[in-house]
């Protein structure tokens, strides 16, 4: 056995001999021409798709000339001379490859030749004196995407994902459950409508976001037209009824949300300028935990009725002074009666925020300032990116509560303790 083997062994060992040292005879410009240019001229996408949606591909770093890519490469500090194997570029190719998922592992394959071609290549560029010190390109002889960086980052699918969660994800309790799936109510559902009835996936907000995108519920061509923001306003014909209404919060959410994806995915954003206000720090977190309010006044029949809750800071000995937990919706006037699930809102990467990311979100038991603000002269239907501020304050009060789950555990307030 051991003689048969031996001369495998050589032979494997002379071939790897022979293949490093064709590799390394191989000039700057023959090594591009063998594994970059490929890269360049074919008509597949590269593996950046799996991280962005739109805005960049690696054929956008490279030009037809083996020198003015590398120089192009160097001069945007992409190449790293002295290490060149710890070049930005390659650090750059090299992001998603942890990613394990059945959609990232398509394009693994992909991943791995142009990050052990541009390895080559730049290793072989780095070593060659001329190409060190040859002359800087003009600025716009640069390879490079034609997207600004912002823009770049905001089409990425974790930023994505992030936003989806923050809008979509979080206002999924406005649905009773009819739409998550595995649950009573959406199991009901997919045995009379079928499968397209459970969009929030049992698997999370990202499955949850994957299949939006491969679905029909949301329009590209035309966002506001899209059947996720048409049919829970019941403008489509909706099983539910009516969840949101122009201008409230689960209607800012969704149209903010579908007319970002739309322009992200149409490659619609040319400056950073244009970009969605970054403003917002909150994260926010959707609970089946409900408020109530009775006996509501004449006045508020009707009309869009939004509440803030803040928690009470025991060390500073007052209410926190930004709200732990907001909700709106449309007053039942005949029936004197309001009533929704409350969204939770921490400032992103406070220890409240981190803490609900691990489990799940809840507005802890205690004491609480509710803050009540009416839309009487229903401004936001005609506006529907318009705040209630000050002037649509109808008054406060407090509240305790241990503030349990489910639709037949409210917490009630009798609305005739609200009051300026």
């Amino acid at each position: 056995m051991r003689s048969q083997r031996f001369p495998r062994l050589l032979i494997l060992a002379l071939a790897l001999y022979l293949s490093s040292s064709q590799a390394a005879a191989d000039s700057p410009a023959e090594v591009f021409d063998k594994r970059i240019r490929p890269i360049f001229e074919s008509p597949n996408p590269s593996s950046c798709v799996q991280c962005h949606l739109t805005g960049v591909d690696l054929k956008q770093y490279i030009l037809p000339s083996h020198r003015d890519t590398f120089v192009s490469l160097r001069d945007q500090g992409l190449v790293d001379l002295d290490n060149p194997g710890k070049s930005k570029i390659l650090h750059l190719i090299e992001m998603g490859k942890d990613d394990r998922s059945g959609a990232a592992l398509i394009h693994q394959s992909t991943r791995t030749a142009e990050y052990q071609a541009f390895a080559a290549w730049i290793k072989a560029s780095a070593a060659d004196p001329e190409l060190r010190k040859a002359p800087k390109l003009k600025p716009e002889q640069l390879a490079k995407p034609a997207r600004p960086t912002e823009v770049i980052r905001h089409a990425r699918k974790d930023r994505l994902l992030e936003s989806f969660e923050n809008n979509i994800w979080s206002m999924r309790f406005r649905c009773m459950n009819c739409h998550t799936e595995g649950t009573p109510q959406n199991q009901k559902l997919v045995r009379e409508h079928g499968e397209r009835v459970a969009w929030f996936k049992a698997a999370g907000p990202e499955a949850t976001l994957d299949a939006l995108m491969k679905g029909k519920l949301i329009d590209v061509k035309e966002p506001e037209k899209s059947l996720l923001l048409q049919k829970p306003l019941n403008a489509v014909k909706h099983g539910g009824g009516q969840k949101i209404q122009v201008g409230d919060q689960g209607y800012k959410a969704i149209r903010s949300f579908i007319e970002d994806y739309t322009r992200i995915v149409t490659d619609g954003y040319m400056r950073a300028e244009e970009l969605p206000d970054p403003t917002d720090k909150l994260v926010r977190y959707g609970t089946d935990q409900w408020i109530k309010l009775d006996n509501t006044p004449p006045d508020w029949g009707d009309r869009l009725l939004a509440m803030e809750l803040f928690a009470w800071d025991a060390k500073a000995g007052g209410w926190e002074k930004e709200p732990i937990a907001t909700t709106d919706r449309l007053v039942w006037g005949k029936g004197k009666l309001w009533q929704h699930t409350l969204t939770l809102l921490a400032a992103k990467g406070s220890e409240r925020a981190e803490g609900w990311k691990k489990g799940n979100p809840a507005l802890p038991k205690g004491k609480y300032l509710v803050k009540v603000y009416v839309d009487r002269d229903e401004r936001l239907k005609s506006d529907w990116t318009a705040p209630l501020g000050e002037r649509d304050f109808a008054g406060q009060t407090e509240v305790q509560s241990d503030w349990p789950a489910a639709y037949g555990k409210m917490t009630t307030i009798d609305a005739g303790r609200v009051r300026k």
